[in-house]
């Protein structure tokens, strides 16, 4: 199951429906919208290359730095596609309507995207998981150039097969998702999980007419390594990961262990004597709304990016008054 599951999440796509800003528009009639699938692991400023053409004959001279905006809010280039799309469509839309911007870059906003910003940030976001994973970057920093570039390509490309030939080469094993084995000694001590967190002052199950996101100052976002249990038969659900996290968002508070035994490690369910606290708030994680028993280390197999991050969307309707810090920007 995990290879079908993580080619399915390597092939997932976000269809986009782009339209010039009216302010950049010089030439009558104005570029009709542009339709584009956009790679859920990928990051927005990689689709300028087939996006340019299309509005190119009614920019305004100057030069070009592409960014994106969604109901008014740029969007962070350096966060996946599929993450922010995943947090900022509180109702999923489709395609998804964006603003797209060649001039008046918002640099107080979004940090620079220049040169090889783009594959600096994914190999740096890297470098951090297996930090987070083996407590070191050896085999991040033992690739040769070559393989990294490779891998690089791998990731625009989509080319899973391609990019697990590359991590079977790397020593320990490539984390949680690349289809290798792993010993005891190679297994990572950590989960690395980042948490995007989005109150709105709707009821989560009706999210049509939410108030859209103005500011990044509204979204907490987190870094959040999470201990991988070392008795046998043991593991960790997702549940128990945001029991960690944001507790503050359950109905009541945790009783038991955070860790619970598992008949069987092909069983896809906690155990039935669990304490299934009530969730406030609506989990996405690579477009899915997961169960919260799904075991975790099943979720960083399955569903991490090619970072080996696990990117979690939290959509709640409660006020957060802390998260552990570690805050990224």
């Amino acid at each position: 199951m995990t290879v079908q599951a993580r080619r399915h999440v390597w092939m997932g796509a976000i269809p986009l429906h782009l339209h010039l800003h009216s302010s950049e528009v010089t030439s009558l009639p104005a570029p009709p919208p542009f339709l584009i699938l956009a790679p859920r692991n990928g990051y927005l400023p990689l689709l300028v290359d087939a996006i340019r053409p299309h509005f190119n004959s009614a920019l305004p001279p100057g030069s070009d730095t592409i960014w994106f905006d969604y109901e008014g809010l740029p969007l962070k280039w350096n966060i996946p596609t599929g993450v922010l799309f995943d947090l900022l469509c509180a109702e999923p839309e489709r395609p998804w309507n964006l603003t797209v911007h060649f001039r008046s870059y918002p640099a107080g906003v979004l940090s620079l995207c220049e040169d090889e910003a783009v594959k600096w940030n994914f190999i740096n976001a890297l470098k951090e998981a297996f930090y987070v994973m083996y407590g070191n970057t050896k085999s991040i920093m033992n690739m040769s150039q070559s393989d990294q570039v490779e891998l690089w390509h791998c990731v625009m490309k989509g080319d899973l097969e391609g990019y697990d030939r590359l991590a079977a080469r790397v020593k320990p094993a490539f984390g949680f998702g690349a289809n290798v084995g792993r010993s005891e000694v190679g297994k990572p001590g950590r989960i690395p999980m980042r948490m995007y967190l989005r109150m709105v002052d709707q009821d989560l199950n009706d999210l049509f007419d939410v108030r859209p996101v103005s500011s990044w100052d509204d979204v907490v976002y987190v870094t959040c390594p999470i201990d991988v249990p070392k008795r046998r038969g043991t593991t960790l659900t997702l549940r128990d990961a945001l029991m960690k996290v944001v507790p503050h968002l359950f109905s009541s508070s945790p009783t038991i262990s955070n860790e619970v035994t598992l008949e069987a490690p092909s069983v896809m369910r906690a155990s039935s004597n669990a304490v299934h606290n009530e969730f406030n708030g609506i989990v996405r994680v690579q477009g899915i709304e997961p169960s919260l028993d799904l075991p975790l280390d099943w979720v960083a197999r399955n569903l991490c990016g090619p970072e080996h991050f696990v990117h979690l969307s939290v959509i709640c309707t409660l006020v957060a008054p802390s998260l552990p810090p570690g805050a990224a920007d």
